[in-house]
């Protein structure tokens, strides 16, 4: 049976071409160089780029992004799609190893880099064989300059053709903190559904001056687009010092930011906060990890009921559940824990293992059913069908409901903790230690033991000029959760050791004190 294009939605790229059709001289992006982005300068840098990988012969196939925070980036990361050509990113902080996972998984042919990256791209060129064509942002090196190749076409209009809802146009790699990274197939339906979840979900305020600090070829290209359509502007920042980060909202007014919790935190702990004037700021979106009520609490004290929190995956991008500004409840701690309610686009369940829901207050796992669910991993058929079992996207979090329909995480599946018989939910011993005033940061692991199978174990980092009593952390845990739940060690540490997108790395812990 033929599927009617009469019925397909607009697609990722035709979203972007409709935006940069017209006021073509507003600015855009502004990078901390000074370089300056306009509409045009984007829709010229789209077509150029993917008039030349489309000339290309053979055509590539599967291309890759490798870049630090700079202006080409837009147009290089926009044109993939234009040129009809599947997409990944690799993350700047990553390592060869990383890199090779990734190109090797995903069968990259084309490898577009930042001549920041020669040397390290030399190396994976040396060891991926799918490896044809290298070209580089910069100066030319191991492979030729993309932008002197890209610059003998002449710009014009972007040029879109329909495309089927479920085509295949990026693989996504997962965090990988549990594991080898898996590359999550993404649609046409599933990225153009996340963009029209962050137009209309995410409360933007009227004049929208966005500060980024995360890659662009990541973080910033998901915000990129809705903000191309409601006429805002990005500051783009090459890494997040809090410093830096407090000076650019000063200077530039900025009105929205995207973080993670432990950015936050860097920020409201550093010793220069309250030292510029961060006024402007209206939205804080922030997620992709925990962040404890009593630390999210002062950070709204410090700076106003402007946090908004989005909780979703690789698998269901950007957003499964919002927590609206005025949903941030500060004298609830369960409503500050909370990742919110689901959004009108996605159907959520809580499930138990045999697929049943959940009567509230229960522990299930969060499902997701809906047209922004990915199309499956590349070429793992029997862990697509896990993570599909019961015909819902099985997300991994558990979560409790309350009757209101706000959602709780109390863990994540694989990082519950098993302890003497009893289920330990670690996040929730966390939530119980950042809540002293001499912690700074938690994590809290399961290690191997033999008379209790897991023994509860906490890693802190104290706060500036603290040295909290690891048995007085205990008593709290004993006196609001239960003996089951109190750790059996306490480890001080100067800093939690986090992945590349800012979570916690409980596997990097677990190697470090015994069970790697």
């Amino acid at each position: 049976m033929t599927v009617d294009p009469l019925h397909w939605p607009s697609t990722p790229a035709q979203m972007v071409a409709d935006a940069l059709s017209y006021n073509l001289e507003r600015p855009v992006i502004m990078l901390e160089d000074g370089s300056v982005l306009t509409a045009r300068h984007i829709r010229d840098s789209i077509s150029r780029y993917s008039q030349f990988l489309a000339s290309l012969d053979p055509k590539p196939q599967r291309a890759a992004l490798l870049s630090k925070n700079r202006p080409e980036v837009p147009g290089v990361s926009n044109s993939f799609r234009f040129a009809g050509v599947i997409s990944t990113s690799l993350h700047p902080m990553g390592s060869v190893e990383d890199y090779l996972h990734v190109i090797e998984t995903a069968r990259i042919d084309t490898l577009i880099y930042d001549e920041a990256f020669e040397g390290t791209v030399r190396e994976v060129k040396a060891r991926a064989p799918t490896l044809r064509n290298l070209f580089a942002i910069g100066k030319p090196g191991i492979g030729p300059s993309l932008t002197e190749m890209a610059n003998r076409f002449e710009p014009g209009p972007l040029v879109t053709k329909p495309g089927r809802p479920d085509e295949i146009i990026g693989v996504v790699f997962t965090g990988g903190t549990t594991g080898k990274p898996k590359g999550v197939l993404t649609t046409n339906q599933s990225i153009a559904i996340a963009a029209n979840v962050l137009l209309s979900e995410f409360e933007w305020p009227r004049e929208i001056r966005h500060l980024i600090c995360s890659p662009l070829s990541h973080a910033g290209s998901s915000v990129l687009t809705p903000i191309l359509i409601m006429g805002g502007s990005m500051f783009v920042l090459p890494s997040f010092d809090p410093v830096s980060f407090m000076a650019a909202i000063e200077t530039h007014r900025i009105t929205t930011t995207l973080m993670v919790p432990t950015m936050v935190l860097a920020l409201i702990d550093h010793p220069r906060f309250g030292e510029f004037d961060l006024s402007s700021l209206q939205s804080i979106y922030y997620g992709a990890s925990a962040f404890p009520p009593s630390r999210l609490k002062e950070a709204i004290e410090k700076l106003g009921p402007i946090f908004f929190q989005f909780y979703g995956q690789s698998e269901a991008p950007l957003c499964v559940t919002v927590l609206k500004k005025g949903e941030h409840l500060v004298d609830d701690p369960l409503r500050l824990a909370s990742c919110g309610r689901p959004h009108p686009f996605v159907t959520v369940a809580l499930l138990d293992d045999q697929g049943n829901e959940v009567p509230d207050g229960e522990p299930g796992e969060i499902c997701v059913r809906g047209p922004q669910v990915m199309a499956g991993y590349l070429d793992r058929p029997d862990e697509t069908a896990e993570a599909f079992k019961f015909g819902w996207l099985h997300t991994g979090d558990v979560a409790v409901r309350n009757p209101d329909g706000f959602l709780r995480i109390v863990d994540r599946k694989k990082d519950m903790i098993v302890s003497g018989g009893f289920n330990v939910f670690a996040r929730e011993v966390e939530n119980v230690i950042a809540a002293h005033p001499g912690i700074a940061q938690v994590a809290v692991i399961g290690l191997p033991d033999p008379k209790w199978g897991e023994a509860v174990t906490a890693v802190v980092v104290a706060a500036e000029g603290s040295s909290p009593d690891p048995a007085e952390l205990k008593a709290m845990v004993r006196a609001q959760k239960g003996p089951v739940q109190v750790p059996k060690a306490v480890h001080f540490v100067d800093a939690i050791p986090l992945s590349a997108v800012g979570k916690p790395d409980k596997k990097a812990l677990k190697a470090q004190f015994g069970a790697g």
